[in-house]
């Protein structure tokens, strides 16, 4: 363990703290859909949405995938097509190809009951340490850590740890923290008590430590260091990327989209072909009309600029241009292409940003 932490955690009143916490969220936990029961599966699901994701943004998506999906069973079952087009908008689409990889392992190998132990629920696909814990916490009652970025700031102030929340090594000091102030009593509401005093008290800009539970165990507020913690690295800002988008129809009013290849950034989502642009001499509609052709040996006319729209991930910005144009021959499509009417896009699962797309151009009709 962290020597100066070791020392802090020495001294630091561990019982005050952890009956304050667990007094606390007992009597002022948000009533939220998966704290109906302790369904491993339904914990399960919940903290995979959570990653990244505001709770109020998740509550009426869990809703609709529980729905859909209301055991391992179902989800172990289902078209992968199905389970994405209930995700979509959440995004992060990894993490639902990843928890029905996980679920079908699990309805596979253990008979449908998810795994208690630490070594067994780690080896799941998508199940980091995070999520493991929280599972194992939650839903096992078992005093295992669930450190996330709502924890780290937390605990940062609770404990005064100057180490770099950013910096992905720095987890399992927060780890051993938690193993040393967890309730062996009550886990669940232990862990849960500090990702909800992150969520709601101890928030990342003017905390409210005046209504904090655990305010006179806190070492930041006695300190009066609490704006200065936690420590935490800038990310990088986001790549842009230019893109070219072709929003193409043919004579029977129907759209040509494409699938995404199976790995990588929305894997397998639908969306309408669409052209990087790079430094070239040609005009973005050439390039367009260029990589349709390349592509799908598509002729296309009347190729038009219809607005920008842009669209943020982590690490990438697509700043996109669309252009309608009509196709005069049905080309050579791929077997990852389709023509397909506005109507059957919405069955299918598209990224948020091409939804917006055909929902612009339904108003253009």
């Amino acid at each position: 363990m962290n020597n100066d932490l070791n020392t802090t955690l020495e001294v630091f009143p561990k019982n005050d703290f952890k009956n304050n916490l667990v007094n606390w969220f007992l009597a002022e936990q948000r009533d939220l859909p998966w704290r109906k029961n302790k369904d491993p599966y339904r914990v399960w699901v919940s903290e995979i949405m959570l990653q990244q994701t505001r709770v109020d943004t998740v509550i009426p998506f869990y809703n609709k995938f529980m729905q859909n999906f209301p055991t391992i069973a179902d989800l172990a079952n289902a078209e992968e097509e199905k389970v994405l087009k209930a995700w979509e908008g959440l995004g992060y689409y990894s993490r639902a190809r990843n928890l029905q990889t996980a679920v079908r392992e699990v309805h596979e190998e253990y008979s449908g009951k998810v795994p208690d132990t630490p070594e067994l629920i780690s080896k799941l696909k998508g199940v980091g340490p995070y999520t493991a814990g929280a599972i194992l916490s939650i839903a096992y009652g078992k005093p295992e850590p669930a450190v996330d970025g709502n924890v780290m700031r937390v605990l940062s102030r609770i404990l005064t740890i100057w180490e770099d929340i950013g910096v992905p090594k720095n987890r399992k000091i927060f780890e051993q923290a938690v193993r040393a102030l967890i309730s062996h009593k009550d886990p669940s509401a232990f862990n849960q008590g500090l990702m909800e005093l992150g969520a709601l008290i101890c928030t990342p800009t003017n905390p409210a430590c005046l209504l904090c539970p655990v305010r006179e165990q806190c070492l930041a507020f006695e300190t009066g260091v609490v704006t200065e913690l936690p420590i935490k690295s800038k990310k990088k800002a986001p790549k842009p990327v230019n893109l070219a988008v072709g929003v193409i129809k043919n004579k029977n009013n129907q759209y040509l989209i494409q699938q995404r290849p199976s790995s990588g950034l929305l894997a397998n989502m639908w969306e309408f072909p669409t052209a990087e642009l790079q430094s070239t001499l040609l005009s973005k509609s050439d390039t367009l009309s260029f990589f349709l052709n390349q592509e799908s040996q598509l002729v296309v006319e009347g190729l038009s600029y219809q607005f920008n729209i842009e669209h943020v991930f982590s690490h990438l910005v697509w700043k996109m241009e669309v252009y309608v144009g009509e196709a005069i021959n049905e080309g050579s499509l791929s077997s990852n292409q389709k023509w397909v009417t506005l109507d059957e896009c919405k069955e299918l699962p598209f990224p948020v940003v091409h939804q917006k797309i055909y929902q612009q151009i339904e108003k253009l009709q």
